[in-house]
């Protein structure tokens, strides 16, 4: 299988897997000090000013108006897909289990898009969590908006509800057909919903709006479509604090 570039989205200088199908970017890099061995996310077709309220989004949409791959992925720097069951505690090793290009082309040969296995809530459902996280309002407008511009994905926004578990992160790895058609629902809704709030009144946590409310929307596109996909479990390079 030819040329998987799977982008790594960091604002800072960090350990990247050896592998050479992952290609860091750095995100945010608009106004920022340039890390010279990352491609930064405000060169050509960009939305680079846009990073504290899209996340790592902008350099999914950098990749998807830039980049000539005929599959393209979105990792963090602290989160990969791997394929074993078994992490290790090590930062060092846990870098030696992130998914090769090898592994994934595997993968690739079963389906056109590999997910992070779900994320599940239990005691509350994907609206209630977010409503218990964020301000709700931009994603009640999300719902408008979806309903005057795309209404055939009404049902499945509308199961948020009633869901338990998601595939959250903003992560997967895609063939290219499938991440434009993604990216061509995904981020006309978004700007629709930029120009409907305020984001300028928000705390740094809050203004992150668009980058949260994606996470719900990506779910919301596969089951729509109909999309297959095979899922690959998480690795956080780093611990994480479950208490907070």
């Amino acid at each position: 299988m030819k040329n998987i570039k799977i982008i790594v989205a960091t604002h800072k200088k960090y350990q990247m897997p050896e592998d050479q199908m992952y290609f860091p970017v750095q995100v945010g890099a608009e106004g920022k000090t340039k890390i010279e061995e990352y491609t930064q996310d405000n060169t050509g077709n960009n939305i680079s000013l846009k990073n504290p309220y899209f996340c790592e989004l902008t350099g999914l949409y950098w990749a998807w108006k830039n980049l000539e791959a005929e599959n393209i992925g979105l990792v963090h720097y602290r989160r990969y897909f791997t394929n074993k069951k078994k992490i290790p505690k090590e930062e060092n090793e846990k870098f030696k289990i992130v998914l090769t290009q090898k592994e994934t082309e595997e993968l690739l040969k079963k389906t056109d898009i590999i997910l992070p296995k779900k994320r599940k809530y239990y005691i509350e459902n994907l609206y209630s969590h977010y409503e218990h996280t964020m301000y709700i309002g931009p994603l009640d407008e999300t719902r408008r908006i979806i309903e005057e511009k795309c209404p055939e994905y009404l049902g499945e926004f509308d199961k948020l509800h009633k869901r338990t578990s998601a595939h959250m992160f903003n992560m997967f790895i895609m063939k290219r057909e499938k991440c434009n058609e993604y990216c061509d629902f995904l981020f006309p809704v978004l700007s629709e919903l930029e120009k409907r709030i305020d984001v300028t009144k928000l705390s740094s946590f809050h203004a992150r709006v668009f980058g949260r409310i994606s996470e719900l929307l990506l779910d919301v596109w596969i089951e729509t479509n109909g999309e297959s996909y095979v899922e690959a479990p998480l690795v956080n390079i780093e611990k994480t604090n479950w208490v907070k």
